[in-house]
């Protein structure tokens, strides 16, 4: 792989390339990808959608929407200094073709920015909810109809994938989805292989999939058009995106260090505790009297919050570029932070995470909740919408195919393409929506 065909501007649903000293440094064609995410429906949804605390009523505990500005912000920082040492290792990139550190900068930004716009409601828990129901619910009815692919596609439903159907799908007017640039959705595709084989390697590539059977297409060309190291002659299967690295990265770092630092304001995790594992992290740049002039916890937190933040930024940083030619080649197999210097204090630090915020009775209700919801929708969507292509849909039926919006084909002669539609939908559904559809069905409001 080369830096050339990786940083390509060309736009899903173009036909020519577009040449980076051409641009219009004003309104640089990454940074247009940025603002087509932030003024999408999917993306603003996330501010109703559960990171870890669910519905909190705290001003201080993250939704998908402030977890991923915060991805992308950390995504910014980690593209930038990427790319500056890029251009310095490579500088006909710049002398050349005009690219700058910036670009590396904003089209990690971006990708972090959508990163979790593909997850449905209920945090992971809504991933798993879906699978479950073609797994072992009413949805497995439908397994012999299907093939092995398609079925594996339903059963580990997976918001990465989604997020690419997002990100890249048509509709009327909107040919070519949010026409991102081929890097943007290139460092967007963390698992850029189909459902099966699943796992073939121990390769991170490997550990999900980031494509439906219904957008195979779409990223084959993404990863001819950047030059991405095919992997499998059988399967659908590439080499990731460099850039995809970083975004993992900036994922990593802020979950890692937010969620325990949510746990912390919630009174989950002991105030004491941030001190003790966080000082490990950034022992070399902590200033004691500045930590003890802070007067209430959460400043101290966020105090230290922001230090390790900017060193486990540093320590990924300086990975990735002692590796970048293994990178290049497809033959570094794991996420960055895997190879940090600081590993074993974020092994301590998600150890604690696990324990005292995602195991909290608090999150465990919501999962509860959240499977009986979507199993619910589910069946009566896959009902209503399978019923109407055979022409034997009662009126309750018909009443339910009318809520569903119009934007979404839901009358595909393919089986695959309607369950996946339905799967969609409700990944779509805020926390709140979600519940008001599961109440409306249930009859408890109207």
């Amino acid at each position: 792989m080369n830096w050339e065909q990786l940083l390509s501007l060309k736009r899903y649903g173009d036909t020519n390339k577009r040449i980076r000293k051409e641009q219009d440094e004003t309104r640089l064609g990454f940074e247009v990808d940025y603002d087509r995410i932030i003024f999408s429906q999917e993306f603003r949804s996330l501010q109703d959608k559960t990171q870890v605390i669910p519905l909190s009523k705290t001003d201080f505990v993250h939704t998908r929407l402030t977890h991923s500005l915060e991805v992308s912000v950390v995504g910014r920082s980690l593209g930038r200094q990427v790319g500056k040492k890029i251009l310095e290792k490579h500088p006909h990139l710049q002398n050349v073709h005009g690219y700058q550190a910036n670009d590396f900068g904003a089209i990690v930004a971006t990708a972090a920015l959508a990163h979790d716009i593909g997850n449905p409601p209920f945090g992971h828990s809504g991933e798993k909810s879906i699978g479950e129901f073609f797994k072992t619910g009413k949805g497995k009815t439908y397994k012999d109809q299907l093939t092995d692919k398609e079925y594996q596609d339903l059963c580990d439903f997976e918001g990465n994938a989604n997020g690419f159907k997002i990100l890249t799908q048509n509709r009327a007017g909107r040919e070519g989805g949010l026409r991102l640039s081929y890097a943007t959705l290139g460092a967007f595709t963390k698992y850029s292989k189909e459902s099966l084989p699943k796992k073939p390697t121990p390769h991170i590539a490997d550990k999900k999939y980031g494509v439906f059977q219904s957008e195979k297409e779409a990223f084959a060309d993404v990863a001819n058009e950047l030059g991405l190291t095919k992997r499998s002659e059988k399967h659908l299967s590439f080499s990731r995106h460099p850039l995809a690295y970083l975004v993992e990265a900036a994922d990593d770092i802020c979950y890692t260090i937010i969620d325990f630092e949510d746990g912390i304001n919630l009174g989950l995790i002991p105030e004491e505790y941030a001190l003790e594992y966080l000082s490990k992290v950034i022992r070399d740049n902590i200033k004691p009297e500045n930590y003890y002039a802070l007067s209430n916890k959460q400043d101290r937190i966020g105090y230290l919050r922001a230090l390790a933040i900017g060193a486990l930024i540093n320590d990924a940083v300086a990975i990735f570029m002692k590796h970048e030619d293994a990178i290049l080649n497809g033959t570094f197999d794991s996420a960055l932070l895997d190879k940090s210097k600081y590993d074993p204090q974020i092994r301590d630090i998600i150890k604690i995470s696990i324990e005292n915020v995602y195991q909290s009775e608090e999150v465990i209700d919501k999962e509860i909740a959240g499977y009986q919801i979507i199993n619910k929708l589910l069946t009566i969507y896959t009902n209503a919408v399978n019923n109407s292509f055979s022409d034997t849909a009662s009126n309750y039926d018909e009443l339910i195919l009318q809520s569903l919006p119009k934007t979404i084909n839901f009358s595909h002669s393919s089986l695959y393409e309607r369950l996946l539609a339905v799967c969609h939908y409700v990944s779509l559904l805020s926390d709140s929506k979600a519940i008001q559809n599961f109440k409306k069905i249930e009859g408890i409001t109207f």
